[in-house]
């Protein structure tokens, strides 16, 4: 059963995503010395695993790209995975991400032995499992109340900053966009998808893993089919279910990708699917496609900037379709089952 009172669900969401910003910049600049040690670890073994479940993985999909453009051989995986299949016991460095740091695949990983692992944690819990079993980088204002991820979301990948930056990413663009945060009209987007009965969100590089996110809030909100498909891998088949009934959400940041978004956007309006762009790109428009204009970033800069816009408006879009929006039916916060 949920914890959530009833009546509650939209009002703790609000409070959570109203301090989130504040939230993740403490986190970054408090984050220093733990960050430094595992960035040390990385160096030493060569080897990064990012292991999460739920929502924690798709935030692990997003910073890994980052990671490996500065040259880490990392990899991302569901813990629940890990357990069925372990890993070879090499040297690495395993990060272990989990706003509650008390999900039970965690805590079943913890009990295992770490062999070679250099093992590390990112919480918003330091009294957790995961806080108290492995050296930790932990976010400001404790764990998450309400149900849907928001603060947890942006607050993790503060906390990856922090460890990207002691790698040698600079961390000043991305700052910028906690310190001044953008909120875009959404009223525009909500009308164009007012009508659908499913969603695909859609980005490339290190806004996939935003998508997917995004995804994963429309189905514990909304309560609607919702996919999370890379560019590339929406054209290979997925084109099929498109209907006026399925609307389209891109994600497209400044960079080499931004190119391949009005193609696609093209095909999915000729399916006869209305298209949404949240778009980072500093390019044109795409035509016949609803755009949020944010501002032209890339990186960690553009998942700072997107993530809140993005939020903000599937949790308007689910208030529109679910009586009392954030109180689940059938999942609670912190799921403990195997």
């Amino acid at each position: 059963m949920s914890t959530i009172v009833p009546g509650t669900g939209l009002a703790m969401i609000e409070a959570e995503m109203a301090r989130q910003h504040a939230d993740a910049l403490a986190s970054f600049h408090g984050a220093g010395p733990m960050a430094a040690r595992l960035a040390d670890s990385i160096r030493r073994t060569g080897r990064l695993t990012l292991a999460a479940m739920g929502g924690s993985h798709w935030v692990n999909r997003a910073a890994a790209v980052l990671y490996r453009r500065l040259g880490i051989e990392v990899e991302t995986e569901v813990v629940s995975e890990l357990l069925i299949t372990p890993q070879p016991d090499r040297e690495r460095t395993v990060l272990l991400v989990s706003q509650s740091g008390n999900s039970g695949e965690i805590v079943a990983f913890l009990e295992r032995p770490a062999g070679r692992q250099e093992r590390f944690g990112l919480t918003l819990d330091a009294d957790s499992a995961l806080g108290r079993c492995v050296p930790a980088l932990v976010g400001v204002g404790g764990s998450e109340k309400a149900f849907a991820a928001t603060r947890s979301l942006l607050v993790s990948h503060a906390l990856h900053l922090a460890v990207l930056a002691a790698l040698g990413l600079p961390p000043e663009r991305a700052l910028a966009m906690l310190d001044a945060p953008v909120r875009p009209d959404i009223g525009g987007a909500l009308s164009a998808l007012a009508a659908c009965t499913s969603l695909i969100l859609s980005g490339r590089a290190e806004l996939q893993g935003v998508a997917e996110s995004g995804a994963l809030c429309v189905m514990e909100l909304a309560r609607l089919p919702a996919l999370a498909l890379e560019g590339g891998q929406l054209r290979h088949g997925p084109m099929e279910m498109l209907s006026p009934a399925s609307g389209i959400v891109l994600l497209r940041a400044a960079g080499p990708s931004a190119s391949l978004a009005p193609g696609l956007a093209a095909a999915c309006r000729a399916a006869g699917s209305p298209v949404v762009v949240f778009d980072l790109s500093g390019e044109a428009d795409i035509a016949d496609a609803v755009t949020v204009r944010l501002p032209r970033e890339e990186g960690m800069a553009a998942i700072f900037a997107v993530l809140p816009a993005l939020q903000a408006f599937l949790v308007t879009f689910a208030a529109g379709r679910v009586d009392h929006v954030g109180e689940p039916l059938r999942s609670t916060k912190v799921t403990t089952e195997l």
